[in-house]
């Protein structure tokens, strides 16, 4: 028998949510990139080893894509929007939780919304960087018959042309909205 539990995050939440990873994001700022993806990777193997309900096991793949995302060498975010996803896996470095993570069921349910939270702002480039990777397997057998200049020319211009468009619909977010903050803001 399962019990499924649902529930609404309303603006006083997310102000909360906002103001941890606001103070995740401040503790971390002087961490070097590695050691950042070094403990969300750690968070990772820690959950993966532990009896992980669904629904946080459902969002492991969001974490796991971000990490993949900074560590990617075909990929190369630019500056700015490698610090935000830096800032997004800063909550994940932070020894305490607001629910504790031995607690049974319930330690990574913090965890899981957050990871839902931050994958919701970061949506542009996680698709960016999906569609990247889909086009690097999809071109994979020709880039392999042709030489490294090439291949590499073939993956700039894509990754080019995604981050152009995840820079535009971040944009078009930013205007819609007006001041409405985000978790990075």
């Amino acid at each position: 028998m399962s019990l499924r539990v649902s529930f609404e995050l309303d603006d006083n939440d997310l102000r909360h949510f906002r103001l941890i990873m606001r103070a995740a994001r401040d503790s971390t700022a002087r961490q070097a990139p590695e050691d950042i993806v070094a403990a969300a990777t750690a968070l990772l193997d820690r959950i993966d080893s532990a009896a992980t309900p669904r629904f946080v096991a459902e969002r492991l793949d969001k974490l796991r894509l971000l990490i993949r995302m900074l560590t990617d060498l075909d990929w190369r975010l630019p500056h700015h929007d490698a610090r935000r996803v830096l800032a997004a896996l800063a909550y994940f470095t932070e020894s305490e939780d607001l629910i504790p993570d031995h607690v049974p069921g319930l330690g990574f349910l913090d965890d899981a919304i957050m990871i839902e939270l931050v994958a919701r702002e970061l949506r542009h480039e996680l698709d960016a960087y999906q569609d990247f990777v889909a086009y690097r397997l999809e071109r994979a057998s020709e880039i392999k018959h042709n030489s490294l200049t090439r291949r590499n020319k073939w993956l700039e211009e894509r990754r080019r042309e995604l981050l152009d468009r995840l820079h535009r619909r971040r944009q078009a977010d930013a205007e819609g909205e007006g001041s409405a903050p985000g978790l990075f803001r």
